[in-house]
């Protein structure tokens, strides 16, 4: 199924506002989601016997910077039966300044693997994905403060009397 076909096959069974964007620069198409629909498109995607994305190959999350105030998770799809891939994102804005960080629906009951994609992302970022059903860090100690790939991130100068540098 081509990149066109896809398209067609998500506005048609979840509506236009489904697909908020295409990307065509770079060297892969992306549609941009919805980001209340990712999940069902997901699923969809998974499930339809003319796609088949059986393959969450990446899921990594996104800060579009200080500025943008948006932050964002980039899907890399593949159906190794059809030999294809697709690349899906999702973009919110989100008030730096909030208690609460940003959050996306998860897609761990598509996927497996995408509990340990969205723990990085969590534990890196600070993104939530709700409905994941383990969502604590994944490569930081648990009591480190901020999310090292926050583009407002300021590094500590030691971590428990040692000297990071």
């Amino acid at each position: 199924m081509e990149f066109d076909d896809i398209k067609n096959l998500i506005t048609e069974k979840f509506g236009v506002s489904a697909i908020v964007e295409e990307q065509s620069g770079g060297l892969q198409h992306a549609l941009i989601i919805n980001p209340d629909q990712i999940a069902s498109v997901c699923l969809e995607l998974r499930n339809n016997e003319q796609t088949y994305f059986d393959f969450l190959s990446c899921l990594t999350g996104v800060d579009y910077g200080v500025e943008e105030n948006k932050f964002g998770v980039v899907y890399h799809l593949a159906s190794i039966p059809f030999k294809s891939q697709l690349t899906l994102k999702v973009i919110k804005e989100h008030d730096r300044n909030a208690e609460k960080s940003p959050s996306f629906q998860s897609v761990s009951h598509v996927w497996k693997t995408a509990e340990w994609h969205e723990r990085e992302a969590y534990d890196l970022f600070g993104i939530l994905f709700e409905g994941n059903p383990d969502l604590r860090r994944i490569l930081l100690p648990d009591d480190w403060e901020g999310y090292p790939l926050r583009k407002d991130y300021v590094a500590a100068d030691e971590y428990k009397g040692i000297k990071i540098s």
